[in-house]
């Protein structure tokens, strides 16, 4: 294998359909993206795992939108991890990148040390937002934070908001080829079952009475029966034998990967989506976001050297303004940037 073919997956969603049964799904590897999200941020390991896992999540969820559009995913709890943010910005022409940012707010106070990563969380919800752009409302679906994992959180969005039996199976970490320097690597699969009408919607009262999974949430035994039953059933303990550096890669192609493990279901792959970090943040949204304040208000928020500051929290970038520019009774101007 040449290094080309390696670098050619690094960054990319690949989607694919298992052609015996009414399964799709998506193939990820994050390298060069998952670094520059993480190295904006000085991050405990234990947060860096988080957001490592919820920017796979985004990418193997975003493919599916639209060009424009945009998806964000959420996660809030009242443990010492407060929030997790991820968007995923849809390609603005076909052929072009999408772009991933994330990032994590906590209280370093009240990590643990001796617990899991998920378990910082607490008791929460989870959240995925599709903003559709300007004239249209953003579609919303929550869910308790349910499982033990962000992975796991994310099967049960699906089921309980979209009656859609999902899977995630995913790895990340740091990684070193020989010559090169250690840096962020992680990849994944997906695989979800074509829309479908559920068997619970129609003998159950509604989501949440009556599932089988954590707190009466619904689970995919739920949602499917029969041979359907019988396809999903398989198609998961062959993704179960997967192992970690064959999700991570790079030595190991996605194409490869998915022949490895469905070559029975008869694998057929689809063009793949290439990914890039990018942050949407500006010094024009940052006055915008302040022109509402009266001046008593941006008077508060300026320092005693007579500026007022931003910081984008998804990349870092560092804005500073003439107070005389802002708010309410703004009179204009330019802002430094970096």
């Amino acid at each position: 294998m040449t290094l080309g073919s390696i670098i050619a997956w690094d960054d990319t969603v690949l989607p694919f359909q298992l052609d015996r049964s009414d399964i799709r799904g998506r193939v990820v590897r994050l390298d060069g993206v998952l670094d520059e999200v993480l190295s904006k941020h000085d991050y405990p390991p234990k947060i860096e795992a988080l957001v490592a896992e919820a920017a796979l999540l985004t990418a193997l969820i975003g493919q599916t939108i639209k060009l424009r559009w945009k998806l964000s995913l959420q996660i809030r709890g009242n443990g010492a991890v407060k929030m997790i943010a991820t968007d995923y910005y849809g390609p603005t022409d076909g052929g072009e990148p999408a772009r991933i940012r994330a990032y994590a707010s906590f209280d370093a106070e009240e990590l643990d040390a001796e617990r899991p990563p998920f378990d910082q969380l607490g008791e929460g919800y989870f959240a995925i937002l599709i903003d559709q752009g300007e004239g249209t409302l953003p579609y919303q679906g929550i869910t308790p934070i349910a499982g033990g994992s962000l992975s796991a959180c994310t099967e049960t969005y699906f089921a309980q908001s979209e009656q859609l039996p999902t899977r995630f199976e995913l790895s990340f970490g740091r990684s070193q080829l020989p010559g090169e320097a250690s840096h962020w690597r992680g990849g994944g699969v997906m695989l979800q079952h074509m829309p479908k009408a559920s068997p619970f919607a129609a003998t159950a009262e509604g989501p949440g009475e009556g599932g089988s999974g954590d707190g009466g949430l619904l689970a995919h035994h739920d949602i499917l029966d029969g041979e359907e039953g019988e396809n999903w059933t398989r198609a998961n303990l062959l993704l179960d034998t997967v192992e970690e550096l064959e999700l991570i890669g790079p030595t190991v192609q996605p194409t490869d990967l998915l022949l490895r493990l469905f070559h029975e279901e008869e694998p057929r792959v689809y063009d793949a989506q290439p990914l890039r970090f990018g942050c949407s943040c500006s010094a024009e949204r940052v006055r915008q976001s302040l022109s509402i304040y009266p001046p008593e208000d941006i008077a508060e928020m300026t320092t005693e050297e007579g500026i007022l500051t931003a910081d984008c929290q998804f990349c870092g970038a560092h804005y500073e303004f003439d107070p005389a520019t802002l708010g309410s009774q703004a009179a204009g101007g330019e802002a430094d940037g970096a």
